[in-house]
């Protein structure tokens, strides 16, 4: 006879979702077309279906409170936990690609507001495409901060064009970030890690944050321990390559 307990998604104890039920692909091709809404404009974008505590009804938008913060391909929403806690009163998003793994992170954020009242109801996760479709999200200097944790490497150099990090897509996280936001990418694959560092140094809005500015920065630590890449790369005593940089001005 089959344990029950096995059978079902979520755990009874804590009341979160199981990842081994929604187990995905690593990687999905950026260039393909999936089938999932996308709002025209940054104003279309539902803030009461995301965050229902800041926003008990779309028809009382709080128009001077927006997204600050964007973990782009959020995996299993690590980064987004742990950032809840530390910024509550900052609106985050994880933007996933990957439909099962997007259906997992929406369970856990349900399932912790739900065990814990009054806490991260501050982040949420949608299903997009944000190499296609940043600009429909977040309007002109909108963002703080945007994170790139773990990428698909593509290694193959005729897939390099499906890397999150290029010269044109830095283009648009230039105009989504406000002056002085901060773009944060790590790696464990060292030739991406010296691509991504090229691609920011190269690019004339942004420059590199210095050692001092790292050390402050209480978000830096949770690069490489937050999500589960980072913690596997940790297990199998990996090395990590980052390159953090600024939105500046030319």
């Amino acid at each position: 006879m089959v344990d029950q307990e096995a059978k079902t998604t979520h755990n009874k104890t804590t009341g979160l979702p199981r990842k081994r039920f929604y187990r995905a692909r690593a990687h999905s091709n950026p260039l393909s077309d999936s089938h999932f809404p996308v709002p025209l404009f940054p104003s279309q974008f539902d803030y009461s279906l995301h965050y229902p505590h800041f926003f008990p009804a779309s028809s009382e938008h709080d128009s001077s409170k927006r997204i600050q913060f964007a973990d782009i391909g959020c995996g299993f929403g690590g980064l987004l936990v742990s950032l809840s806690t530390l910024f509550p009163d900052t609106l985050m998003i994880g933007m996933e690609i990957r439909d099962k793994v997007t259906e997992y992170v929406k369970e856990r954020i349900l399932g912790l507001r739900a065990t814990n009242p009054g806490q991260y109801q501050n982040i949420s996760v949608v299903r997009t495409n944000s190499m296609k479709y940043i600009p429909n999200y977040f309007g002109k200097g909108q963002l703080r901060k945007m994170f790139f944790l773990f990428p698909d490497p593509h290694f193959k150099e005729k897939n390099h064009r499906r890397r999150v990090i290029s010269p044109h897509l830095l283009d648009e996280y230039a105009y989504a970030l406000a002056e002085g936001g901060i773009i944060y990418t790590i790696t464990d694959v060292e030739e991406l890690g010296e691509w991504m560092k090229g691609c920011l140094e190269d690019h004339p809005m942004f420059e590199v944050l210095g050692d001092e500015e790292l050390e402050a920065d209480p978000v830096v630590k949770l690069l490489s321990s937050a999500t589960e890449e980072g913690q596997k790369v940790a297990r199998n005593g990996g090395q990590t390559f980052r390159a953090i940089y600024r939105r500046i001005t030319p």
